[in-house]
């Protein structure tokens, strides 16, 4: 790991996450039941550590903070392949804010460096609103995104 983002690590004390990257929880409003009206992040995707191909049950709105523009890569629920770009380029069509709706399946890439986003969930995100995929079980179902599947997903 390269000193530019050991210091992010380290400086905004992020951990590793399932779903691969870095992330610290920055924000959980909770209501008087308990249940999380929202939740935020911070998320360091790195080129060797992409986020990997999951599902929420709410929507995620992402944010560009630094690095390097992060793809979003979506597939929805009808098979459709969806490319985002987020990043401070908006005249090459990056964009600074995007929202995955609940039940894509979704994972994001930089291509060199790191790219550091915040995520924001409403409702909040709870694990049990998460699941993570695995390829064999992608690939029979959308076989024609084999590359991005490979790609975005452990053996």
């Amino acid at each position: 790991m390269n000193q530019d983002i050991q210091q992010w690590v380290a400086g905004l004390g992020l951990e590793p996450h399932v779903e691969g990257g870095y992330y610290k929880q920055l924000y959980k409003a909770v209501t008087g039941e308990g249940q999380a009206q929202y939740t935020s992040i911070l998320f360091l995707l790195l080129e060797d550590n992409p986020s990997h191909f999951h599902r929420l049950s709410v929507d995620e709105v992402w944010y560009y903070h630094a690095g390097q523009a992060v793809t979003v890569h979506e597939i929805t629920p009808d098979g459709q392949y969806l490319q985002t770009h987020l990043g401070p380029d908006i005249q090459a069509g990056q964009v600074l804010q995007h929202c995955v709706p609940k039940g894509h399946i979704f994972g994001s890439t930089v291509e060199t460096g790191y790219g550091l986003v915040g995520c924001m969930c409403s409702p909040g995100f709870e694990y049990e609103d998460f699941k993570l995929f695995q390829r064999a079980d992608l690939l029979a179902a959308y076989p024609e995104h084999k590359d991005i599947i490979t790609r975005l997903t452990r053996g």
